[in-house]
């Protein structure tokens, strides 16, 4: 897995790739840096000697930074039955967007935000449904369907055979299949090829331009609904079986449990507007799609996902933790 890095001992190189696959294993910006450096020092922690023996130390990281993640994925569980209302993935800014001087995203930067690759594999829509996977299942469909790794070496990571992995995985794509066919729910998988394996992000490396326009023009219009406090508006523009689900973690108000239907959102979200003047709203990109950003006093408060079907949005995920939104709270 991996390949050489530009550092002396092949490594330095590697982190970038190393940050993407912790993110999609574990939702986590902040988490996915913490395995990535205990990778690290897993690493530099072996004796010289044993590390020249080593072939590919991008393989190597990769494995071990797998294994890493499968352990917090495993104690992930008990973390969240603790945690204050719903849990959701940490939202990820567009660095076009949100420089602010930190960089260009090169080798240079030190920012994990900055070296995130956004397509469809991180979309807040697919990252929930990896939530739904036990921990084998999520490593080995993200290791295979989304990075393409063998399962020969996807293996070495969980501990099975390869055949086992490719059960886990295929486990995995039922699972992602599944809320793509209920109502009001986008597809995000593709169709399967005659091997059996389900071309998962459709078009790798980006949203589709057309998905993005209309995503586009339904936030777009989102937005101005809420400015305004368009009741009436807003429940045009939700599906009528909606969910609207916020993550405060107990530090910040949030709504406990999911919103369903258009009129309780609607409702919902004109109150918060009442309860917080001066809140600014923002187009802004979210895990890679058209988001809202919610700000007061230039202070982000609020960071909102949606998935849009046939012109109306069927889910809003509202990030409000602070603790999640750090990557958006740059100092201009």
């Amino acid at each position: 897995m991996g390949t050489a890095g530009t550092g002396t001992d092949g490594t330095v190189g590697e982190r970038r790739q190393l940050l993407n696959v912790a993110y999609r294993l574990l939702g986590s910006l902040a988490e996915a840096e913490d395995a990535v450096q205990e990778a690290y020092a897993r690493w530099y922690a072996l004796p010289q000697a044993r590390r020249e023996e080593i072939v590919s130390p991008g393989a190597w990281l990769t494995t071990v930074t797998g294994r890493i993640c499968l352990d917090v994925l495993g104690s992930a569980r008990a973390r969240r039955e603790r945690y204050v209302g719903a849990w959701l993935p940490e939202p990820l800014p567009d660095r076009a967007e949100w420089d602010h001087g930190r960089g260009t995203g090169g080798a240079a930067s030190t920012d994990p935000a900055d070296q995130m690759v956004l397509d469809e594999s991180v979309s807040m829509a697919f990252l929930v449904v990896l939530e739904s996977m036990t921990p084998a299942e999520r490593v080995a469909f993200v290791l295979h369907d989304v990075f393409r790794y063998p399962f020969a070496e996807i293996a070495d990571v969980l501990g099975r055979t390869p055949a086992a992995c490719k059960q886990l995985a295929a486990s995995a794509r039922r699972r992602v299949r599944a809320p793509s066919t209920a109502a009001g729910q986008s597809d995000v998988v593709g169709q399967s090829d005659v091997a059996g394996q389900s071309d998962v992000l459709g078009q790798p490396g980006a949203v589709r331009q057309s998905d993005r326009v209309r995503q586009s023009d339904a936030v777009r219009k989102v937005k101005e609904a809420w400015e305004t406090k368009n009741i009436a508006a807003l429940v045009d523009l939700l599906d009528p079986a909606a969910v609207m689900t916020a993550d405060g973690g107990g530090m910040v108000g949030a709504a406990l449990r999911p919103i369903e239907g258009s009129a309780l959102i609607a409702a919902y979200m004109v109150a918060i507007a009442d309860k917080a003047p001066g809140l600014e709203l923002l187009e802004r990109s979210v895990n890679g799609v058209p988001g809202l950003v919610a700000q007061r006093a230039g202070v982000v408060m609020t960071v909102a996902a949606f998935d849009v079907a046939d012109g109306r949005v069927t889910r809003i995920w509202a990030v409000r933790n602070p603790e999640k939104l750090r990557p958006w709270t740059q100092d201009d």
